[in-house]
């Protein structure tokens, strides 16, 4: 059915470039959002997936803050595999937000559901916007406005923050 369809073929083109999403992967994910129609942003797709954060608190009490996991269990089972895959590839994107998450909490496994739910909402975003993954891509170079658009934030003189 993706060969036939051209359509999900350029999404499937676009999306597996992600090193760690094959067609098993992104078959369950297409299915299981129906093609994500139902999403009006990324925010909607993480919370139906289960990977919005709760915290543990009452009153005076506060606890430790962990995923959800009221959301799709199908989602979060197919992306594990991915997710080590990402990381082990040396992907900078992924690998660095691993990295970060590890340093601060000491936990490997939170790590990779970061990395799990950076996936989903990058495919989220590479399926609405119809672009095709870009490994170098960064997001310290990405150009805000263009210098002719007369966006507030295109001159701003150094040293003119607070």
């Amino acid at each position: 059915m993706l060969k036939t369809d051209k359509v999900l073929n350029l999404h499937y083109e676009n999306i597996t470039a992600i090193k760690g999403i094959n067609l098993l992967s992104f078959c369950v994910i297409v299915a299981e959002t129906n093609g994500f129609t139902l999403f009006k942003n990324s925010a909607s797709l993480v919370k139906y997936s289960g990977y919005d954060v709760i915290e543990n608190q009452s009153g005076k009490h506060i606890g430790k803050t962990k995923i959800s996991k009221k959301g799709n269990s199908r989602i979060r089972r197919i992306l594990f595999m991915p997710a080590f895959c990402a990381v082990r590839d040396d992907q900078p994107q992924f690998k660095s937000l691993y990295e970060r998450v590890v340093e601060r909490t000491g936990f490997k496994m939170k790590g990779y559901v970061a990395v799990q739910k950076k996936l989903l909402v990058m495919m989220y975003h590479l399926w609405k916007n119809e672009q095709r993954y870009n490994p170098q891509f960064n997001y310290l170079e990405k150009i805000i406005a263009p210098e002719k658009s007369r966006a507030t934030h295109d001159k701003i003189p150094d040293g003119s923050f607070h």
